[in-house]
């Protein structure tokens, strides 16, 4: 296999994979996702429920802008919302069953590190709610009172395609500065023997070592979200914790790590290049 050669002291090795990798990825998530099916579709349920109740909520008391910035955002906390599809990734490779309440109370999730890596993404994300806030009132000075209005003025105005471009130009180096720090450090954080540290940097390696595939592997996941936005995030039922799974595939194939004494050593990732 083609690891990267460790310079930085003792973090964990990452591999290089082909630029098909991300199908392979969907792929195995969506084999764990049928050997699964009970447990990832009750919490599919549960997080679409959440989302499309707060999306609706927004749209009844007209909040134009929040609707807007909670679609778009959501890229930023999806990765903690995913736990409990990591969780059921982690057991099925180490030939553990999967369980409603193993995946609905992740243990390894409650602990310090993670913690951490949720107050960056949280800081991260009030940082671009900021950012959307300064582009919104540079592109226009009214004040939308409904949903209809704001679509309105964003889809058929000179000023509103403006400000969709220059939302989506900052928006997006920003969401993929977010997707390089936590590709593989939040599913990596289910080993307790990982922190914070360890796990971003080893994901800025990862990242930095795979450009072109992790760059689709974003770009696959955001055409998913926005379709499930599409829906009014209903579709979530299905593919969140697919894209969960999938993910967890994606740090096995990208991190190599020495198995945990308590499970079975898991199968080597089929879409690593070899040597």
């Amino acid at each position: 296999m083609d690891r990267v050669p460790d310079r930085d002291g003792g973090l964990p090795p990452v591999r290089r994979v082909g630029l098909s990798a991300p199908f392979v990825w969907l792929a195995q998530g969506f084999s764990d996702f049928l050997r699964a099916p009970g447990p990832m579709l009750a919490y599919g349920a549960l997080v679409a429920a959440v989302s499309s109740g707060l999306l609706y909520g927004l749209y009844q008391s007209n909040a134009a802008f929040w609707l807007l910035t909670l679609t778009f955002g959501f890229v930023f906390v999806a990765p903690m919302l995913a736990m409990g599809p990591y969780e059921a990734g982690r057991r099925l490779a180490a030939g553990l069953p999967v369980r409603l309440a193993d995946v609905a109370f992740v243990r390894p999730a409650f602990r310090q590190d993670v913690a951490f890596l949720g107050l960056a993404l949280l800081l991260v994300y009030l940082f671009w709610g900021r950012v959307a806030q300064i582009v919104f009132g540079l592109s226009t000075y009214q004040m939308f009172d409904t949903v209809e209005a704001f679509v309105r003025f964003a889809l058929f105005t000179a000023d509103g395609h403006t400000m969709l471009m220059a939302g989506t130009l900052v928006g997006g180096v920003i969401a993929y500065f977010t997707f390089v720090m936590v590709v593989v450090a939040a599913p990596l954080l289910l080993d307790p023997r990982v922190n914070v540290f360890v796990a971003t940097l080893t994901s800025f390696r990862a990242a930095a070592a795979n450009v072109a595939p992790l760059t689709l592997w974003a770009a696959i996941i955001a055409v998913l979200l926005l379709v499930s936005a599409a829906t009014g995030f209903l579709a979530f039922l299905v593919i969140f914790p697919w894209l969960g799974l999938a993910s967890w595939r994606a740090r096995m194939a990208l991190v190599e790590l020495a198995p945990e004494a308590t499970q079975a050593t898991p199968p080597p990732p089929l879409d690593a290049q070899p040597a």
